[in-house]
């Protein structure tokens, strides 16, 4: 079980990130995707900008900028476009369900990549979560055969990648700094959304402004960087296995935000996915202690 700093700084993400699956569809009642999008991660990028200001943060070397820039497009442009298009079709909750999907990918991405090992434990751990998963997907009635959610399917394989691959910068660099960079790196081609920007935002009603803010500050900068720092204290695949919480308070925020009301079946598979997050993260008391004797 991760310690409580590493827990809280998961949990404030999981608020953050179950509440974005809302966010969007709130922001795209007035305000095209593409520039949700650029509004979205523009504000990140400022937000992130005075913070690095402030502390004083490095920049890059030269060699790690093909590194960033690969792990910014994946996790910020690919994963974020294609959630945010996506969401014009998918409901809030059935997007979160289907990226709920993500631990799975990157338990295995770290057992390749970053040798971690995968336990019994944990692929029993991730197989009952994923079947918690599936009951929400069907008890919301909603998940279909639909190219919107084959978009969403691909944001969930790139949010795999992407907290694979920075987990070793954050061996070397601090988790604003690694943030920060990639934020930067990801937002940059999303300027191809920049026409017509201003008069959409002109005509745009105020609560979806009010949303992309949102989604901008707390969603965006702010969880990225708690969640960087989470992934800094522990495994890849025992961090993101938290992720499967997320349907649970996606479907709770979409409830009270946009008015989806939840069945039992999905509340149900919600309770079954928390089971599967506890057994993965769970450790024998013996293991601690053992662990704590040799460090």
């Amino acid at each position: 079980m991760p310690d409580r700093t590493t827990l809280a700084y998961v949990g404030a993400t999981l608020l953050f990130w179950s509440s974005a699956f809302a966010g969007i569809r709130s922001a795209l009642i007035g305000v095209t995707p593409g520039h949700v999008l650029l509004l979205r991660f523009g504000i990140a990028s400022l937000v992130l900008l005075g913070w690095s200001r402030v502390v004083r943060l490095p920049w890059p070397p030269v060699r790690l900028w093909g590194r960033v820039a690969m792990i910014g497009i994946v996790g910020i442009s690919v994963y974020q476009g294609c959630l945010t298009f996506g969401e014009q079709v998918v409901p809030a909750g059935t997007a979160s369900f289907i990226v709920a999907a993500a631990p799975v990918f990157t338990a295995l991405l770290a057992a390749l990549w970053l040798s971690e090992r995968l336990s019994r434990r944990t692929l029993a751990g991730l197989g009952v979560s994923l079947t918690g998963v599936g009951l929400i997907s069907f008890g919301s009635g909603t998940v279909g055969f639909h190219q919107s959610a084959l978009l969403i399917v691909v944001a969930a394989v790139a949010t795999a990648v992407f907290f694979v691959a920075q987990k070793p910068l954050l061996g070397q660099y601090p988790p604003l700094a690694v943030t920060a960079w990639v934020t930067w790196a990801g937002t940059l081609p999303l300027l191809v959304f920049l026409p017509g920007l201003a008069a959409n935002v002109a005509h745009a009603p105020p609560a979806s402004l009010w949303s992309v803010a949102y989604l901008g500050v707390l969603p965006a900068a702010v969880a990225y960087v708690l969640w960087a720092h989470a992934l800094q204290r522990a495994p890849a695949g025992q961090v993101t296995s938290w992720l499967y919480l997320n349907p649970f308070l996606a479907t709770a925020i979409g409830w009270l935000w946009l008015g989806e009301v939840p069945t039992w079946t999905a509340l149900a598979g919600g309770v079954v996915a928390v089971g599967g997050v506890v057994l993965v993260n769970w450790r024998p008391r013996r293991s601690v202690a053992t662990a704590t004797t040799r460090s």
